[in-house]
């Protein structure tokens, strides 16, 4: 029965804010059919991330700092192979913000299994209440923080939408140090926090969410240079 509710309590508040997204792209919606690969896309993804994770675990011994940014390189990376599998060469990816809307699709999905696992084997306890508060706490900031880090990965390439290969090509790797660098600091900030603390690292992530909303604004204004 706790994995049924692990199910619940770690997947739907992952599609609200799906769902939420997703309005930002009301104009030009994409396919649902892609935007539910992508998240499954996602969800795999966390199986491919615990192994390496393992690896970088079992490697770097005594630099606990360390350990957590290579974590955090795993997962952006990880997060970004699955986006670029599925949606990056889909014909349907054909204006920039798209590049968002993939991206932070991909990190739900991911959120969304990684949760469950949270739920499950993260708490200390089977219990319901402890699940439900557990959920909460990542539903307002570890949740987030994916979508966040993996957004930077979508802005770069929607800023390199309409330009040449090379560039394109640098904006992902600016696009996965900058996600690095987000994720990593959250996860040191909130391990090395007290619980008082804990509530400003959140703050931080809700004003990055705002960040992100304004970043959306500028994505969709980027049209292609007329040709004269």
């Amino acid at each position: 029965m706790n994995i049924t509710y692990a199910l619940l309590i770690g997947v739907v508040p992952t599609l609200l804010w799906l769902w939420f997204w997703l309005k930002e792209d009301n104009l030009h919606p994409e396919p649902r059919s892609i935007i539910a690969i992508s998240f499954i896309a996602g969800c795999t993804s966390v199986i491919v991330a615990i192994i390496v994770e393992g690896f970088f675990k079992d490697i770097i011994v005594g630099n606990e700092t360390f350990l957590y940014i290579a974590w955090a390189l795993t997962e952006e990376l990880v997060k970004f192979t699955a986006i670029a599998i599925v949606a990056l060469r889909s014909i349907h990816m054909d204006e920039p913000i798209d590049a968002m809307i993939y991206s932070i699709t991909v990190a739900l999905g991911f959120s969304a299994l990684e949760n469950v696992f949270f739920i499950l084997f993260g708490t200390g306890t089977g219990e319901l209440s402890s699940m439900i508060i557990t959920s909460n706490l990542r539903f307002l900031g570890a949740t987030l923080v994916h979508v966040v880090s993996s957004a930077s990965i979508g802005f770069m390439i929607g800023l390199s939408f309409y330009k040449n290969s090379f560039t394109k090509v640098f904006s992902v790797i600016i696009g996965v140090i900058l996600a690095t660098v987000l994720h990593a600091s959250f996860n040191l900030a909130i391990i090395n926090a007290s619980d008082m603390n804990a509530l400003k690292v959140f703050g931080w992530v809700w004003f990055s969410v705002i960040i992100l909303m304004i970043l959306f604004e500028e994505v969709k204004n980027i049209k292609p240079k007329a040709v004269l």
